[in-house]
Formats: structure tokens, C-alpha cells, sequence
């Protein structure tokens, strides 16, 4: 694949439509990326992941805990999750969506 044109709009329509709360949408060797969305009050289940994770939140409010940090999110903060460490969302006051990038792809 050497290029990808589309829309968080139709990404969204996709994941609905999945009936699934992350839609991935590129995947290449060296990374991939997708849309992970929790509704208010949701609990995250995810685990540590073995790649690298950049989360851009797109809208919402919740809390992260990635380690011993502890940081409250909206829209437009910014998190770097280094491979293998333990996170998770929480205290989802608002439906929570982050554009989600993993390097390399996610496995």
C-alpha cells in the first residue's frame, strides 16, 4: 500500500457498523492505526500491548493511568505508551474517541 485516503466520518461508520468498539484502518509493517471508542461509564479492558502507542483523543473526557502516571484527557491531549506498559482508561465521563497509532503494527 503506498497511500490511504479516508475519514474519521466513515471510519466511525465502519466501527458502528463492526458493532466493535476499536476499527482499524491501515496496517503496514511499521505500523498501524485505528479508532477505539468507550461510551461514558465503560470499562477498558485492553492490555498491555507489545508496540509502541501514540493516542490523540478525539473527543471526550476521561482518565488514563499508564504506569504510575495518572493524567485526566479531552480533546487534543496527547499520550505516548511505551510497548509492554500496563494502561487503561478510566472515569469515562464523556464517550470517549482516540485515533489510536501502534509501531510496528499491532500483533
Amino acid at each position: 500500500m503506498k497511500t490511504l485516503f479516508t475519514s474519521l466520518p466513515e471510519v466511525e461508520q465502519q466501527r458502528i457498523a463492526s458493532g466493535k468498539s476499536y476499527r482499524e484502518f491501515l496496517r503496514v509493517p511499521s505500523m498501524s492505526a485505528g479508532v477505539y471508542v468507550l461510551a461514558a461509564g465503560a470499562v477498558d479492558r485492553q492490555k498491555p500491548h507489545g508496540e509502541d502507542e501514540v493516542y490523540c483523543v478525539l473527543r471526550g473526557r476521561a482518565r488514563i493511568q499508564a504506569g504510575s502516571e495518572d493524567r485526566e484527557v479531552s480533546a487534543g491531549s496527547l499520550i505516548f505508551v511505551a510497548a509492554e506498559l500496563g494502561h487503561r482508561f478510566y472515569d469515562i465521563q464523556e464517550e470517549l474517541a482516540v485515533l489510536v497509532l501502534f509501531s510496528p503494527a499491532e500483533t
